[in-house]
């Protein structure tokens, strides 16, 4: 039954990374921000941004700064606006 479980996960999990969106665009004021979703999954994996199950996230100007930002500065990458917000 355990081995069962495990296996259903497993296809589940699948699944899921299969169907994601490539690439997300989230409107802003200072420039739309157009989110390589797919990329970064290969990188940095789900569980990065996402916990629990369903694996979803609810993304708006605070969480996404604080989120995002956090990891670009992590990552070395460049934390300036013109990075993601592209006019």
């Amino acid at each position: 039954m355990k081995k069962l479980l495990v296996v259903a996960l497993l296809i589940a999990f699948a699944a899921t990374a299969a169907f994601a969106a490539d690439v997300v665009t989230f409107e802003a004021k200072n420039g739309n921000v157009t989110f390589q979703h797919k990329a970064h999954g290969e990188k940095l994996g789900c569980d990065a941004c996402h916990e629990g199950t369903p694996a979803k996230i609810a993304i708006d100007k605070k969480t996404a700064h604080k989120m995002c930002k956090s990891c670009h500065k992590a990552k070395g990458v460049s934390t300036s606006c013109k990075t993601c917000h592209k006019k």
